[in-house]
């Protein structure tokens, strides 16, 4: 198998080594502009089906004994089909042939330093991603799969209320290339289907403050939409810290609420997975928008087990709830943890080495998790957050709920 790409070009198809691997193929695969660029230069050209990972998995039995080629445009091992040959077929399998790709050429066009972009592919994938990204001064590359996508892009610029300006690159490489500026925000005008649109943020900070923009836990609570069940900004933090969330991680986000955890887990790096158990479907609602907004994710309802940055919201009650769902890395225990069930399901399905976290502010609740820690070990502790509010014409500290925490390593498995 051969696989390459760069901009327009798709493969730099008459170079070699690329030019010599396209020769000696039996057959080539790519979309339909890159095939018009080798057509009666190759024995044959075949285009990719809509489901282009399937294809990819079945190349062995649907091409048996042929030396197969891959055009492809953009950065075959970036959001491209390097990558998903390498995981259908196996990195050894795979012989890619890079050439500059969409990214630098854009770039280059843009006199930006590759290192100080953030890279967003949208071809496929929701746009709300994108969102995160954008914060004052940020510089964003956003591959699109649509028409519209700078459109789309501009919109989400204009929620944040962000100063920005909007570059729309199209064809690069090619002989049509275009470069466009505008303004960001809605009305930006129809492009070519697989644009590139570059954001540049300007030094105003968003009206939504600079709080969103950080990664660290602990956003402000009237960020969130709620309805008032929302584990609180500090607490939040320490139960974050606690999660120890790390890249690729699944959380079981138990009782969710309106989503604070998961909204937060799934911030902590994109690829990062949580799976919300929430009874309420107004509360499961505050899950998906709270999750949408701050950090890029849109439900997913298949594939959650190997989905970067997957999100899925399980409608129902724990322990039942918990069946049947791809086992976690961290679950935090929010609401429910005095369900008989609840705590013995979760601990079941940790993988060794993973986190569990739960809160407790009502008495019969903390002596649940004082019996776990006791029959148990890890760590219990109690958070208490007063804020300053006015007294008359004074000001005093008036106490929150206290919360009361049990964390809890799975032990990795013995060997002899």
């Amino acid at each position: 198998m051969r696989g390459g790409g760069r901009g327009a070009a798709g493969g730099a198809a008459g170079a070699p080594p690329a030019g010599a691997a396209l020769a000696a193929a039996d057959v080539v695969l790519g979309g339909a502009r890159q095939l018009g660029l080798v057509a009666g230069r190759v024995r044959a050209v075949e285009t990719w089906p809509r489901d282009l990972a399937a294809a990819a998995a079945a190349l062995p039995d649907s091409h048996a004994g042929q030396r197969v080629a891959v055009l492809a445009s953009g950065d075959p091992m970036h959001y491209g089909v390097g990558g998903t040959l390498a995981r259908a077929l196996g990195p050894g399998q795979v012989r890619v042939l890079p050439a500059p790709s969409s990214i630098s050429l854009a770039c280059a066009r843009l006199g930006w330093p590759v290192e100080e972009v953030a890279v967003v592919s949208a071809v496929g994938r929701p746009y709300a991603a994108v969102g995160p990204e954008l914060h004052a001064g940020a510089r964003v590359l956003v591959l699109t799969g649509d028409e519209d996508g700078a459109d789309r892009v501009g919109r989400l610029v204009a929620e944040r209320g962000l100063d920005a300006e909007l570059t729309v690159l199209e064809r690069l490489g090619g002989p049509r290339e275009r470069v466009g500026r505008h303004p960001g925000g809605p009305g930006v005008p129809p492009h070519d289907r697989l644009a590139m649109v570059a954001v540049h943020c300007g030094p105003d900070p968003a009206h939504e403050g600079p709080a969103v923009a950080s990664r660290v836990p602990g956003l402000p609570d009237d960020t969130f939409a709620t309805d008032g069940v929302l584990t609180k900004q500090e607490v939040r933090a320490v139960t974050l810290a606690a999660l120890a969330p790390a890249p690729g991680e699944l959380l079981w986000d138990v009782g969710a609420g309106s989503g604070g955890i998961t909204t937060e887990w799934l911030r902590a790096d994109r690829r990062c997975r949580a799976v919300a158990i929430e009874p309420r479907a107004d509360r499961a609602a505050h899950v998906r928008a709270n999750a949408e907004r701050l950090a890029g994710a849109v439900e997913q309802t298949a594939g959650l087990a190997t989905a970067a940055g997957g999100l899925r919201v399980v409608k129902g009650r724990a322990p039942a709830a918990l069946a049947g769902l791809p086992r976690p890395d961290a679950v935090f225990v929010g609401g429910g943890a005095s369900v008989a069930g609840v705590i013995e399901a979760c601990l079941a399905a940790l993988r060794p080495g993973g986190r569990l976290v739960a809160n407790a502010v009502t008495i019969e609740t903390e002596a649940v998790l004082a019996d776990w820690h006791r029959r148990a070990g890890g760590r219990l502790r109690r958070i208490a957050i007063s804020h300053a509010e006015p007294v008359g014409s004074f000001t005093a500290f008036r106490p929150a709920l206290p919360v009361t925490q049990w964390v809890h390593t799975a032990p990795a498995p013995q060997t002899r």
